[in-house]
Formats: C-alpha cells, structure tokens, sequence
C-alpha cells in the first residue's frame, strides 16, 4: 500500500513537472559610457524587481547577456539583440516561443511610468506562460 502511494505520487509529480513552463527573461547589455550605463543599469533592475514581484523563480527567471561576452554571440544573433533588448522565452516539451518586448522598455524609458511598465511586462510574459 505504501508502495502504491509512492508511485502514485511520483506519477502526479512528473505530470505536473510535465505542464510546468519555465519562462526566461533575457536582458541584453552592453558596455556603455556611463551616463548610459546608469540607465541601462536602471532599466534592468526594474525589469528584475518586476519579475521578483510577480513571479517565482520556478516559473520565470531573469538573465543578463552581456553583448561584449564571446559566449553570447550565437544568443545574440539569434534574437537580432542590441542594447536593452529585452526578449522573453518559453519552453515547453520541445516547443519555443519566443517574444521580443523591446518596445516596453522603451516606452518606460519615455514615460517612466512604473505602473504601465509593471502591467505591460507581466501581460507579455503571462502571454509567453499561456502558449
């Protein structure tokens, strides 16, 4: 009987591990002057601390590609990425969805209106979740 519920529970697990989508956000950066790197610098933790906020780390999780890193250059080609492109990515089984929600932060950078930022992301990235 034990035996039974250990499998049982083992099978509910790996269903549910099975529908689980991991999402990642990915911010690319480069080295820039100063003044610009305050911004960039900026940019990116908002999108860290929104992430933080809405989301677990099980679900969606941030990462910062540095355009001058050699390891990145295939990523970067692969998403046409510049300086603060902000791309979201999720895999699901062996399907990829990809959204490029540069305009988002671009249109913060404009407004610095942190609601409209908040909401926008967290729409795109529940779309990402969804698909």
């Amino acid at each position: 009987m034990k035996r039974l519920f250990t499998i049982l529970a083992f099978v509910l697990l790996s269903v549910v591990a099975l529908k689980a989508q991991k999402v990642e956000v990915l911010y690319f950066k480069a080295n820039l002057s100063c003044c610009q790197a305050k911004a960039c610098n900026a940019a990116e933790a908002e999108v860290k601390a929104v992430i933080e906020k809405n989301f677990t780390a099980d679900k969606v999780s941030f990462k910062e590609v540095k355009l001058a890193d050699e390891a990145n250059k295939d990523l970067i080609a692969k998403h046409s990425a510049k300086s603060q492109t902000l791309v979201i990515v999720g895999k699901k089984k062996k399907k990829e969805v990809v959204a490029d929600v540069s305009e988002v932060i671009r249109n913060y950078s404009r407004t610095q209106n942190k609601e409209e930022f908040e909401r926008d992301l967290v729409a795109k990235i529940n779309e990402v979740l969804k698909n």
